[in-house]
């Protein structure tokens, strides 16, 4: 279970997260939805250390993760697909695999595993990631989160700007985590794309929760969700 507690979190002076606060089970996708600057990315770089958390707490199965250095919360089982994607571009998309088995120490067959995914991946294993198309660095980044065996996948809008071919292709990873048990904490602008997969739905603004909704309630009421997100 990732737990968040009444968190205060921000960029210097600039407070973004204000006492928020959020659960995400095991084998549940969890969506984070808000408007633009409602705090979503702060929220996720503040799991992964990048952010100081100023006040509150954040534990991963009752484990704590904030306070610890941000080279540390990966090798607590934290996966990290940012917005941006952040590959090591000159590296091969081999090179940006082994820089994800090395973080855990996962072996050969955990790579076996993540390409097995990602069958595109193979093909272009000598390829320097810069020069992969939008959709294939966006599964790169998905694979080298894969190489750790995350408990927690942490994915910050992976659908954006991508054909709809490989968003399906990511629609499928990211259930099979959620059939393994992994706990998915998704960040997704699109309510179409939230409304096939959420479990639950976490809505923030300004930095606040704002609304939880199941996906029974969805499911029965989607204009609620829209009546949150709209301009």
């Amino acid at each position: 279970m990732l737990e968040i507690d009444g968190i205060t979190a921000g960029y210097g002076p600039a407070t973004v997260l204000r006492a928020l606060s959020l659960r995400a089970a095991p084998g549940q996708i969890t969506c984070l939805m808000g408007r633009n600057g409602a705090g979503k990315t702060t929220t996720m770089k503040a799991i992964m250390g990048l952010l100081p958390v100023t006040a509150g707490t954040i534990t991963l199965d009752g484990a704590p993760l904030s306070g610890l250095p941000a080279h540390e919360v990966p090798r607590r089982g934290v996966g990290y697909i940012p917005q941006g994607r952040r590959l090591f571009g000159e590296l091969t998309v081999a090179q940006n695999l082994t820089v994800g088995l090395m973080t855990r120490k996962s072996g050969p067959d955990t790579r076996e595993e993540v390409l097995e995914l990602f069958p595109r991946l193979r093909e272009r294993l000598a390829q320097r990631a810069d020069t992969l198309s939008g959709g294939e660095q966006q599964m790169l980044a998905t694979a080298r989160a894969l190489c750790l065996r995350p408990r927690l996948l942490l994915l910050d809008e992976p659908t954006e700007g991508l054909q709809p071919s490989m968003i399906e292709a990511i629609r499928q990873v990211i259930l099979r985590m959620r059939d393994s048990g992994a706990i998915v904490l998704l960040v997704e602008q699109r309510i179409d794309a939230v409304l096939a997969m959420a479990d639950h739905v976490h809505v923030i603004e300004n930095g606040r929760n704002l609304e939880d909704l199941d996906a029974a309630a969805l499911a029965a009421d989607p204009s609620r969700l829209r009546a949150h997100l709209g301009v």
